[in-house]
């Protein structure tokens, strides 16, 4: 009886064995593949690499938390630099509870994106922990249940981890998520499946380098684009961007960012956030800076995206409106354009306060994708209601550039509210930040503006934008904005879309 016993308790401590081992390999550590190869293999070396990259660079102080930051992913003698300006962001506020790893298969396409489901990803300077609860909830979604194959061999995460050690304070996990296509549907789901997670406890990392093997001067010129669009915190902008870079006949052009998926994703996780955030370019450089081989380069970048709280979305931002009151602002701006169709309008309930505020904006019409209209007015002295009226039945009837909307049209029109922040004039074009301001240039009674999305759909620096604008929509010439009796001023925009 005692020796049944006693093989009974050895089967079972061996089937316990078993199950935790089984256990166990469900999720396997993570190991670093490319220590040594892509960034030292040496902790010590590794530790003291970090230190004088990222204590040697210098940044502004902002109080605004970083919700997300844009890094490279090559090797760390390529562009380790740009890397370190990205996560040198993070030293003031250095405290985290779990940090999203986001980046685009190199190894294989697949539906979907892989999540790593649990355990540990390592590096010479230890374990990382990653989040298996929150690991756990996103593979409840078939989008991200994928295998862990992608992981396995995959760099681009594996190269930011690093500098998060070094940066970071301990105690924060991660969910590592590798894209697997560029389906405009699939990221959209993978973006509102990981929204509840984008909040200030949490951080992003968005691994991408940007064009792949053109020369030196079309990689710059590609990159500026893409930078540019992606400045713009617009999917629409930024795909406009990466879509024109790419249909150009440029030789050994593969790509101009492989990390499309990962960087879509954060900027559409700011969209369907609602809130507001300033995007900045911290640096840039490609492989012919380092290599001095200019014939076939590969681009990087760093940018931070900045979360503005709502308690600070005014001096100029009373221009925030919430998704009821952006409602009634389109409401308006269709009842102005039905009232020149004939057409009774809805009913709209008693303005809100909010609506009463002074300032400018540009009513943008499209009819089926394309530029129908668009009009604008700086005016400060009469409240955006007034105004948004005026515009958009300028925009529909009044802009000689167009025939008038129809009402045949009119039900496929779209209409797009930019709410204009007070100008400041400026010194220099220097000021002029590509992506973010707008420019209005004066010369006596003539005049003309570009709205900031003009600048990033054509690629333009801040000498082609004033340029274009001094030539085309001033009138005094292409050199006309050098001119010392020309004023230059700048503005900011926000854009609000019908939902």
């Amino acid at each position: 009886m005692s020796m049944k016993i006693n093989l009974l308790a050895t089967i079972i401590l061996t089937m316990s064995v078993f199950s935790s081992l089984s256990a166990q390999s469900t999720y396997p550590n993570r190991r670093a593949v490319m220590a040594g190869k892509f960034y030292p293999g040496d902790s010590a070396a590794l530790q003291r690499y970090l230190e004088i990259e990222i204590n040697q660079i210098i940044l502004a102080p902002d109080s605004n938390r970083i919700r997300a930051i844009v890094a490279p992913h090559a090797g760390y003698s390529f562009s380790g630099e740009v890397a370190a300006h990205a996560f040198a962001t993070l030293r003031d506020n250095p405290q985290y509870k779990n940090v999203f790893l986001i980046g685009s298969s190199h190894i294989a396409a697949f539906d979907g994106a892989s999540v790593y489901p649990g355990g540990f990803f390592e590096t010479p300077l230890g374990q990382v922990e990653v989040n298996d609860s929150i690991a756990t909830e996103l593979k409840k979604n078939e989008v991200f249940n994928n295998s862990l194959g992608p992981h396995i061999e995959e760099h681009c995460l594996e190269v930011e981890l690093p500098f998060l050690q070094h940066v970071l304070v301990e105690g924060y996990k991660i969910i590592p998520i590798v894209i697997g296509n560029k389906d405009l549907h699939t990221l959209n789901e993978i973006s509102r499946l990981l929204l509840p997670y984008f909040n200030d406890d949490n951080l992003f990392v968005i691994s991408t380098d940007l064009s792949h093997y053109p020369t030196y001067s079309d990689a710059i010129k590609s990159d500026t684009k893409v930078i540019s669009g992606i400045l713009t915190g617009s999917t629409e902008a930024y795909c406009k961007a990466v879509k024109e870079s790419e249909e150009k006949e440029i030789e050994n052009f593969r790509t101009a960012i492989c990390g499309f998926s990962a960087v879509y994703i954060m900027l559409r996780l700011g969209e369907l956030s609602g809130d507001k955030f300033n995007f900045q370019k911290l640096k840039y450089a490609n492989s012919g800076d380092v290599s001095g081989d200019f014939n076939k380069v590969v681009g990087y970048t760093a940018i931070a995206m900045r979360h503005i709280p709502r308690s600070k979305v005014s001096d100029e931002d009373s221009l925030y409106f919430t998704d009821a009151e952006q409602k009634q602002l389109f409401i308006l701006a269709r009842n102005a354009i039905l009232e020149g169709l004939n057409i009774k309008g809805d009913t709209l309930v008693e303005i809100g306060e909010h609506l009463k505020i002074k300032c400018g904006v540009f009513v943008t019409l499209y009819l089926n994708g394309q530029l129908k209209g668009c009009i604008g007015t700086f005016r400060q002295d009469q409240e955006i209601c007034e105004n948004i009226k005026e515009m958009a039945y300028a925009a529909a009837f009044n802009d000689r550039r167009f025939s008038p909307v129809s009402k045949d049209e009119y039900d496929n029109i779209e209409i797009e509210i930019s709410v204009l922040t007070p100008m400041q004039k400026i010194d220099d074009i220097d000021e002029i930040e590509i992506g973010k301001h707008g420019i209005y240039i004066k010369q006596g009674i003539l005049s003309g503006t570009y709205l900031p999305q003009v600048a990033t759909e054509n690629g333009w620096d801040a000498e082609e934008f004033v340029s274009h604008c001094s030539q085309y929509k001033a009138g005094i010439g292409k050199d006309g904005w050098k001119n010392k009796s020309t004023e230059i001023y700048i503005y900011e925009t926000l854009i609000y879309k019908e939902k």
